[in-house]
């Protein structure tokens, strides 16, 4: 028989460096979950993705067990990353703080892919390049993109 879900937590963590601290024990522990437990376990098949951020969902049961499963990470810090910037623009559509290529955006679009809801790589790549425009990354390159 099905075991009876008690709650949905969602959390962005560090691969490989999980520990009881807040925000991670605050969230869970009101739920009555292991957090020790959970911090192994996160931290075991997170070792190969060290220092990048990880979304996590988190679903806890009534008998206070849990499963967990791991996302991939946001597509803002992969352009950061790719762009090798720090920090976003504050003002985006006047302030541009870097750039980055068609080929990288259809490199995290495809990344991605699993975790977005679109069908097809054109439209993934439409929302990553979304995304990088907000950040105030300029695209550079001729857009592969219908119009």
């Amino acid at each position: 028989m099905a075991k009876e879900i008690g709650a949905m937590v969602k959390l962005q963590i560090k691969g490989g460096a999980a520990n009881p601290a807040p925000p991670i024990g605050p969230a869970l522990g009101a739920k009555g979950v292991n957090i020790m437990e959970f911090c192994k376990q996160f931290n075991a098949r997170t070792q190969d993705k060290a220092g990048k951020v990880i979304p996590v969902i988190i679903t806890v049961y009534k008998d206070k067990s849990f499963e967990f499963i791991l996302k991939n990470p946001p597509v803002a810090i992969s352009l950061l990353e790719l762009s090798k910037v720090k920090t976003g623009s504050k003002e985006s559509n006047r302030l541009k703080v870097g750039n980055i290529s068609w080929a990288q955006i259809r490199e995290v679009a495809e990344a991605k892919m699993p975790d977005l809801n679109c069908f097809s790589i054109e439209s993934a790549m439409s929302m990553v390049a979304g995304t990088a425009r907000s950040l105030g990354l300029t695209v550079t390159g001729e857009s592969p993109l219908k119009k």
